[in-house]
């Protein structure tokens, strides 16, 4: 990629922004502002606090159409094997369709018919256990869309094996009166399994053996092992292995989403998505938001050189919206070698990062404008708040725009240098009218489509995780160590050995 000639065009085009200040950029077009932007139902991007011009926007355009985006798109749309060194579909996109396969409608009606009767039963408490992507993805979404939540239904998210989250999640909860969602592909993954394991002896000590098993649903590509934990069948939901789990989000992951916010409020998430994965297909590139936000990313990424992000949502119902960010794009694009194996020729995934504001700004706001790192931003706000309390959301989206403008223009101050801002730091902000299911879809789908955007640049799989995997594999092997049941490996670093023995002695 990096020797095509729209690379090496992008390339000689940057050089020419060389010394140019986005003052200047302003200054040399009264309107600036309102041509580089993009607007999809109620969504607007503004890329224009971005160290580019149109012709920028066109040479990435071209870079897309090199990069066989197009046919890219519906290969991935059409269910093909996009997933090459797996050699299955991703095919998240089918979930939200109106008219999904029938599998997934079947498996909908089921989910929408449970989350019924938990909603209007007895139980008290939902408590979904899962990790990484059968957690972030339903905790960030009913964080967000809280206000729309059952109101006599807590429904909270386990995740890490650490047992302080465990003592964390259930403190003050009545036994009797809470459900466990287990989530997992496998029913494997060492700290959901071991979670589970604990969450039913918590349940027996208190209703006994033979009741715990009703206080147990389960979602995951392997029923059978679900119901040896004693899950009833009609309690198990599926999951397939052609939906990654970061982006599994529209499937049977968000039942526990389903149970706090209703069958009605789940299914508008999902037209939100399909809206975006529509408009995706179909923009030309200067329209379409998703391979905007993405080829922008590819131009500060590769052709600045800045290796790091920030996601800033000005919500606190996006609190948690960072985090799911920080998953689906490093754990996608954090790939050293091209999908057909040779090593990456570009640098790939940039680390991604961010919190809520405007508690940022009292954090990490001070490097963003004067340290000698330069940190693209993306923020993320609404003009619309859901609840009442108009002042408050007026001042928290004047500090967004005040920090757009403080990044993108400075205020230098002759004389004293540690009062000087220089300015030029890059900025993109993603304005809707208002956080609910439907903008919640699409601003998921917006952020998915955006990561494959740049990995068909990068000529990356973005579908697997084979680093997560080789984690998995070695905590296996030292935690048979650490419970007496394997002996030392001789072939082990001596780091590794040291601390393992350390440990042994001090527990």
């Amino acid at each position: 990629m990096h020797d095509t000639g729209e690379w090496q065009a992008l390339s000689a085009h940057r050089e020419t922004l060389d010394g140019v200040h986005l003052r200047d950029l302003f200054n040399g077009d009264r309107h600036r502002g309102e041509r580089l932007v993009a607007e999809t139902d109620g969504w607007l991007l503004d890329y224009s606090k971005n160290r580019l011009t149109a012709e920028t926007v066109e040479l990435l355009a071209a870079l897309a159409d090199q990069a066989g985006l197009r046919l890219r798109i519906e290969a991935m749309f059409d269910g093909e094997p996009v997933n090459t060194t797996e050699n299955r579909p991703a095919w998240h996109v089918a979930l939200r369709r109106p008219n999904p396969p029938p599998e997934v409608r079947a498996e909908f009606d089921r989910m929408a018919e449970f989350a019924a009767k938990v909603r209007s039963g007895h139980w008290q408490t939902v408590v979904n256990i899962g990790i990484g992507g059968s957690d972030l993805g339903p905790a960030m979404a009913t964080a967000a869309l809280a206000t729309h939540a059952h109101p006599e239904l807590d429904v909270r998210f386990l995740s890490n094996v650490d047992g302080a989250h465990f003592r964390e999640i259930t403190r003050g909860l009545d036994p009797a009166l809470t459900l466990f969602v287990v989530v997992s592909k496998t029913f494997t993954t060492t700290e959901t399994s071991t979670n589970a394991r604990t969450a039913r002896a918590w349940i027996a000590d208190a209703v006994g053996d033979e009741q715990a098993a009703s206080h147990f649903a389960a979602v995951t590509a392997s029923p059978n092992k679900a119901q040896d934990l004693g899950i009833d069948a009609d309690a198990v939901f599926a999951m397939w292995d052609w939906v990654g789990g970061r982006y599994s989000l529209a499937s049977a992951v968000g039942l526990s989403l389903m149970i706090a916010v209703g069958p009605d409020a789940f299914a508008e998430m999902l037209a939100g998505m399909h809206h975006i994965d529509e408009h995706y297909r179909t923009a030309p590139w200067a329209e379409n938001l998703p391979a905007l936000l993405g080829l922008v990313g590819i131009w500060n990424r590769n052709f600045w050189g800045w290796p790091t992000y920030a996601v800033l949502p000005y919500s606190q119902e996006l609190a948690l919206f960072p985090a799911y960010i920080q998953q689906l794009d490093m754990e996608s694009s954090g790939k050293s070698v091209q999908a057909d194996g040779t090593p990456a020729a570009t640098a790939t995934g940039p680390v991604a990062w961010g919190q809520p504001g405007t508690n940022g700004q009292h954090a990490f706001h001070q490097l963003l404008h004067q340290g000698t790192d330069i940190v693209p931003v993306e923020f993320i706000g609404f003009c619309r708040p859901n609840h009442g309390l108009a002042e408050h959301h007026d001042l928290l989206m004047a500090n967004l725009l005040a920090q757009a403008e403080a990044l993108a223009f400075g205020a230098p101050e002759a004389g004293n240098p540690h009062r000087q801002f220089s300015g030029n730091r890059p900025s993109t902000v993603l304005l809707a009218d208002r956080l609910t299911p439907r903008t919640l879809g699409q601003l998921v789908a917006l952020y998915e489509h955006k990561v494959f955007t740049q990995a068909t640049v990068w000529d990356i799989n973005p579908f697997d995780q084979w680093g997560v995997e080789l984690g998995k594999t070695l905590a296996t092997d030292i935690a048979a160590e650490l419970t007496g049941a394997a002996h030392p490996n001789p072939a082990r670093d001596s780091s590794t050995q040291s601390l393992i023995n350390r440990y042994l002695e001090h527990r």
